[in-house]
C-alpha cells in the first residue's frame, strides 16, 4: 500500500486484503450480541483520543490547539438518518488512518484466521482476538457507510477523510476538518433508524458511557452529568454525595443502610463503591431480587447486573466495581479469564465480609439494623458458600434464653459465656420466642442455667446442623436425643420404680406401634408430662419435610429422622395413665394417644386435626361422665 498524500480533491481507493474482509465480516455479523454496543465503542475511542492528547500536551507544547474543553459531541440528522460522533482529541494522520483502520490490527489477523480454519467444526473462540482493538468496526453493524474526517494534533499533518461501506474497500481523500480531532459520520441502515433518535442515543449513553471522564453531549445537551465518584478519594466525597449517587444509580427513594468504598492495587487494580439498600424486598414476598452490581472497566460498563463478580447470596448488594485488569474480548461483552474473575470475586467478597465484621464490632446498633433486613442472605451464604463460611458464621446473630426479647448475640459471645463443664452449643427452634419458652425443651437448660440459642427459621437449623461445630464446640439442637445433659438432681429425678417404668414404656411402645421409635423415662423434664425427641436431625427439619410433602405430594417422610417419646415419671398425667394401664382400663389407650399428639404439637409437627378432635372428644366424654368428687 502506498503512503503518499493524495492531492486535494482526489481520492485514493484501497482494497482490504482477503483475510481482512473475513475478519470484518466476523466483527459485523458474529461478534456483538447487542447492536447498541457500537455507540459505547465509538464514545470510548473518542474519550481515549481526548485522554491521549491531554497527556501529550504536557510534554509537547507545539501541539495543534483546539477550541473549547476536551469532550465528545454527538449530532443527529434524523431526516437523513445520519449520526455523527466528534471529539477534539488527538486526531489521526493519513498513515495512522491506514494503520489503525485500514489494516484492522493486521499483525494478528492472519494467525487468528488460521486458527479458525484449523477449528472449523468448533464455534469461533472470539476471545482470542481480545487484543486487536477493532471496536470501531462495530459501527458497520448499523451503518451502510462510515465517513471519518480527522485532523491530527501534529501541526505538520493535513486533514484527511476515510470512507468505507464495509464491503471490502475504503477510500482516502483530503479532509475538510479545520479543528484538531475526529468526526465519525454514520449513515444508518434502515433497520437501525431507531438508533438515530436523540432519546435512544441518550438512553444508550446513560447505560454504557455515563461515567466516561469527558463530557458527552447530544445535539448540544450534556448527557453524562453524574460523576464517577467511585474513582475519587473517599475524603473528597460527602455523605450527601454518596446518597445522591446511590439514588441516581439504583433508582431508589430511600437512603442506603450502609456503603463500602475502597480501592486496591493488589492483587487486582480496582475501585469499588458498594451499597447496602434501605430495605429487603424479598422479605415482603416479592420474587427473588436481581443482582445489583455492575462491572466497569475504566468507567465503561462491561456487564450490567453481573452474575459473576459476587457470590449469589450477595445479590442484595448494589453498586459499581471498576477493574482495570480485566482482559476483555474485542466486543467488551465477554470476560476471557475465569481465573482472574474468580480472584475478583474473592477480593470483593472478602472486603464486604471484613466491612460487616468491623461494623458488627464497632457499630453494633447499625449492624443489627442491617442484620434484621439482610440477615437471611448471610444465612443463605453460610449454608451454600463453603469458601466464606467461616467468616459468615461470625456474622450470624440470634436471640437466646439469657437475652432480652429483640436483643441479639453471636456465636462467639455464646462460646465465651460457656462454662468449662458445657461441651455443646445448644439451640432450639420455634416460630416465636413465646412458643419456645412455653415448650418442654428448655426445662433442663433452665434448671441448670445453661444458655440456649433461639432459631426462628428452618434455614437457621439447616446452617447450624450442616456446620456441625463452632470453635471446636459441637452444635446441638435441644430437640435431638443427646447424652450430654446435666443431672436434674435427686429431688427431681424420676420417682417411679424401674419395674413399673419398664412395664409402662413397653406398653406405650405397643400402643404407638410405628409412630415412634422408642419410649423411655426422661431425665430432662421438670413440668411437662412428655417430650418428643428427634433421633437424627431436628424437628425444624422434620417440619420442612412435612411442608415439602404437603406441597408436592411426592411423599417426603414427615418424621424423616425418627422420634423418641420421653415421659416425665413424676408428672400426674403419666402416673394417671399408669394407673389406668394397671387397671386395664381401655381409656388408658385414649389418654396415651392424646399424650403423643400433645408432644407432636409441642414439637411443632403437623398433626391431623381430625385425629386431634377425636381424641379431645373422648377426653371430654370421660370428663363429663366422671362425678365431681371422683374427679377431685
Amino acid at each position: 500500500m502506498s503512503n503518499h498524500t493524495p492531492s486535494p480533491g482526489t481520492e485514493e481507493r484501497k482494497e482490504f486484503q482477503t483475510e481482512i474482509r473475513q475478519l470484518l465480516d466476523l466483527v459485523v455479523n458474529s461478534l456483538y450480541t447487542n447492536r447498541e454496543i457500537f455507540l459505547r465503542e465509538l464514545i470510548s475511542n473518542a474519550a481515549d483520543a481526548c485522554e491521549k492528547v491531554r497527556y501529550m500536551a504536557l510534554t509537547s507544547p507545539t501541539l495543534r490547539p483546539a477550541s473549547g474543553d476536551l469532550g465528545v459531541e454527538i449530532t443527529i440528522n434524523e431526516q437523513d438518518h445520519i449520526l455523527t460522533i466528534s471529539d477534539n482529541g488527538v486526531g489521526m494522520t493519513r498513515e495512522e488512518l491506514i494503520e489503525n483502520l485500514g489494516t484492522i490490527a493486521h499483525s494478528g489477523s492472519k494467525s487468528f484466521l488460521s486458527y479458525l480454519s484449523e477449528h472449523q467444526e468448533q464455534a469461533p473462540d472470539l476471545s482470542l482476538i481480545g487484543q486487536f482493538g477493532v471496536g470501531f468496526y462495530s459501527a458497520f453493524m448499523v451503518a451502510t457507510k462510515v465517513v471519518i474526517q480527522t485532523l491530527s494534533a501534529d501541526s505538520q499533518a493535513d486533514a484527511c477523510c476515510w470512507t468505507s461501506e464495509g464491503l471490502g474497500s475504503y477510500t482516502l481523500s483530503a479532509g475538510t476538518r479545520e479543528e484538531r480531532g475526529t468526526s465519525i459520520e454514520i449513515h444508518l441502515k434502515e433497520d437501525a433508524f431507531d438508533l438515530g433518535k436523540a432519546d435512544k442515543i441518550k438512553q444508550i449513553i446513560n447505560k454504557y458511557s455515563n461515567f466516561v471522564p469527558y463530557p458527552v453531549s447530544v445535539n448540544g445537551d450534556k448527557v453524562n452529568t453524574v460523576e464517577a465518584i467511585w474513582v475519587k478519594n473517599k475524603n473528597e466525597i460527602s455523605g450527601e454525595e454518596y446518597d445522591e449517587f446511590y439514588k441516581f444509580y439504583t433508582g431508589a427513594y430511600d437512603d442506603p443502610l450502609g456503603r463500602l468504598h475502597f480501592s486496591s492495587d493488589a492483587p487486582l487494580s480496582l475501585h469499588a463503591l458498594l451499597y447496602m439498600p434501605g430495605s429487603n424486598m424479598e422479605r415482603f414476598g416479592f420474587s427473588r431480587i436481581e443482582r445489583g452490581v455492575n462491572l466497569f472497566c475504566k468507567k465503561v460498563l462491561i456487564q450490567e447486573k453481573s452474575e459473576t463478580i459476587l457470590p449469589e447470596w450477595m445479590r442484595f448488594v448494589r453498586g459499581v466495581i471498576d477493574c482495570e485488569d480485566l482482559p476483555l474480548n474485542i466486543s467488551r461483552e465477554t470476560l476471557q479469564d475465569s481465573t482472574l474473575l474468580q480472584k475478583l470475586n474473592r477480593v470483593v467478597a472478602s472486603r464486604l465480609l471484613k466491612y460487616w465484621e468491623e461494623q458488627a464490632r464497632d457499630e453494633k446498633t447499625t449492624y443489627e439494623e442491617f442484620w434484621k433486613e439482610f440477615g437471611i442472605f448471610l444465612k443463605e451464604g453460610a449454608a451454600t458458600d463453603i469458601v466464606n463460611r467461616a467468616d459468615l458464621l461470625k456474622l450470624l446473630r440470634f436471640e437466646s434464653s439469657i437475652t432480652e426479647p429483640g436483643e441479639l448475640t453471636s456465636l462467639d459471645e455464646y462460646v465465651d459465656r460457656m462454662t468449662d463443664s458445657q461441651k455443646n452449643i445448644y439451640f432450639v427452634s420455634g416460630p416465636t420466642r413465646a412458643s419456645i419458652e412455653q415448650g418442654p425443651y428448655l426445662e433442663i437448660f433452665r434448671e441448670s442455667h445453661m444458655e440456649v440459642l433461639y432459631t426462628y427459621q428452618a434455614i437457621d437449623d439447616y446452617v447450624l446442623m450442616n456446620v456441625g461445630s463452632y470453635r471446636d464446640k459441637p452444635l446441638q439442637s435441644v430437640d435431638q436425643d443427646s447424652g450430654d445433659l446435666p443431672d436434674l438432681g435427686p429431688e427431681k429425678s424420676p420417682q417411679m420404680d424401674d419395674t413399673t417404668a419398664t412395664q409402662l414404656t413397653t406398653w406405650l411402645k405397643e400402643v404407638f406401634q410405628d409412630k415412634v421409635k422408642d419410649v423411655r423415662v426422661s431425665k430432662r423434664l421438670v413440668d411437662s408430662p412428655a417430650v418428643l425427641l428427634s433421633m437424627g436431625g431436628s424437628h425444624s427439619m422434620n417440619r420442612l419435610f412435612q411442608s415439602m410433602n404437603e406441597a408436592s405430594g411426592i411423599g417426603f417422610p414427615g418424621n424423616a429422622f425418627g422420634d423418641i417419646l420421653e415421659i416425665n415419671a413424676n408428672h400426674d398425667v403419666i402416673q394417671g395413665i399408669e394407673r389406668l394401664r394397671a387397671a386395664e382400663d381401655p381409656f388408658a389407650t385414649t389418654a396415651a394417644g392424646q399424650l403423643l399428639v400433645s408432644a407432636q404439637m409441642a414439637a411443632g409437627l403437623h398433626v391431623d386435626p381430625r385425629l386431634l378432635s377425636a381424641g379431645l372428644n373422648d377426653l371430654l366424654a370421660r370428663a363429663v361422665q366422671t362425678p365431681s368428687h371422683e374427679a377431685s
